[in-house]
């Protein structure tokens, strides 16, 4: 059998293995109850239905800027071929995953020597062939997936941007090659479709920005940071321009990504208590028992931690609040202003706490979690005594998933340090610390919220691959 034969059937392998794995979860754990499902799903029913980007507000369909439309826009198409199945979206959700993975597969190609691409490529492409945490969201009618997928497209492209600024490619480009530097508008485009999708997705550019700004700091290459800078920009707006014109002419403001809150125009915002959960909360667990139930549901003070309070004084004072909100179980402007005081204070009593240690928590909750929360496992190891008796299966499971989470982020580090002075890898690295920095101050920071780094994470995972790496070309004229 010749190499080449041999590749052939190792990719097909993956390929199917992926696509089995993701199948597996959508017959055997489809998620129905998302909490952001039926928003999703609302918005492209209407768009089929009345031609109105919209929702139904107090029995009246109202055009809205709550969502960017990129999703909607997917579960119409989907919609309007197969009708509005849930499992339709979720197997078309497989396909893209999939392509996610050759994606993947290309882009630590392109990181890697040439003479150990094929062997990184598959490596590259079994690292996210087998991941469950892609997989399982594969099963959801939510952003990830689609979001995963155009992040990984956006890196692949500004990866090989930055290897044609250092290889200096200008001329003998072959028959349909892009020319040097216009794969950062393409780059930009990309991001910026991505951005329709997922509004945080502009912090791909960020990194790149980072890196660049470093690598171009001298003024004789000022010029090439500038062009780099405005064609990604052009190309991040270009996607944008209709959205935020359909929001001109029919909301009478420019919006070119959602608001930041999500609210109605008019609609009170609870910022005091968002400011207050930032002194505290880092656990995926709260975000279920406290944030989730804001507006709608009761919140109960035994179901917070006791890092909630710093005295028996503020636990009273918290208790009080909470009393009243739960008497209608909305949030006045009233109590949410005390909630801002209480934040305050605590911020002012320790500052490092708001703006240190709980992001670094919040981070590490993000990442290291079993990622249980779709499926029908606890994910809970601690008393282990407790934990095994009462299910030693869901207990081995959740380990299992635990385990490969940190594997997966080993790897990640040992292809850092093997490409460690390679720009187009640092930029990898830029984009997931600026991504995960800022996830860390939104309100409710849920694991699924870092899969988009994924791609990068299985890319450099796979440099582990490279037999002998070879000292990267440098462009610093």
């Amino acid at each position: 059998m010749s190499d080449s034969t041999k590749m052939r059937l190792e990719v097909t392998c993956a390929v199917l293995v992926a696509f089995a794995l993701r199948l597996y979860f959508i017959w055997q754990f489809p998620f129905y109850d998302a909490g952001d499902t039926p928003i999703y799903q609302e918005f492209a029913h209407n768009w089929l239905a009345h031609g109105i980007y919209g929702v139904s507000v107090f029995g009246h369909l109202l055009p809205v800027d709550l969502r960017t439309p990129g999703y909607p826009a997917f579960l119409a198409a989907i919609y309007s071929v197969f009708g509005e199945s849930a499992r339709a979206v979720m197997i078309a959700q497989a396909v893209v995953d999939v392509l996610t993975c050759m994606v993947v597969a290309a882009m630590a190609a392109v990181l890697a020597p040439k003479a150990s691409r094929a062997r990184v490529a598959l490596a590259a492409l079994w690292l996210a062939a087998i991941c469950p945490f892609t997989a399982n969201y594969t099963a959801v009618v939510l952003t990830e997936t689609l979001a995963t997928f155009l992040t990984a497209l956006a890196l692949l492209v500004l990866v090989e941007a930055f290897r044609d600024e250092r290889l200096g490619t200008t001329q003998g480009l072959a028959s349909g090659e892009t020319p040097r530097g216009m794969r950062w508008l393409l780059g930009g485009i990309v991001a910026g479709f991505g951005t329709l999708v997922r509004p945080e997705a502009p912090l791909i550019l960020a990194g790149v920005g980072v890196v660049l700004l470093v690598l171009w700091r001298r003024p004789a290459n000022w010029r090439k940071l500038a062009r780099a800078g405005i064609l990604m920009a052009v190309g991040l707006v270009l996607p944008l321009l209709p959205w935020a014109a359909r929001n001109w002419r029919v909301l009478h403001r420019v919006q070119f990504l959602a608001p930041r809150y999500t609210e109605l125009p008019g609609e009170f915002t609870p910022r005091g208590f968002f400011s207050w959960e930032k002194t505290w909360l880092w656990r995926f667990r709260d975000v279920f028992l406290v944030s989730w139930n804001l507006e709608g549901g009761e919140i109960q003070l035994q179901d917070m931690p006791e890092s909630a309070f710093d005295s028996a004084a503020e636990r009273a004072r918290v208790a009080k609040l909470l009393e009243q909100y739960n008497a209608t179980t909305e949030m006045s402007p009233e109590i949410d202003w005390q909630f801002a005081e209480i934040a305050r204070e605590r911020t002012e009593r320790h500052l490092l706490r708001t703006y240190v240690s709980v992001p670094f928590l919040r981070a590490l909750a993000m990442w290291f979690t079993p990622r249980v929360e779709m499926l029908p496992l606890s994910g809970k190891f601690w008393p282990v005594g407790y934990w095994w008796e009462d299910s030693p299966s869901q207990y081995c499971y959740s380990m299992t998933l635990f385990l490969m989470g940190i594997a997966y982020g080993v790897l990640a580090i040992g292809g850092v340090w093997r490409c460690r002075k390679d720009p187009a890898a640092i930029m990898l690295v830029a984009f997931i610390v600026i991504r995960t920095a800022f996830l860390t101050t939104t309100e409710t920071p849920e694991p699924r919220y870092v899969l988009e780094c994924f791609p990068a994470v299985f890319a450099l995972g796979a440099q582990l691959w490279v037999k002998n790496r070879e000292t990267p070309i440098r462009s610093e004229d």
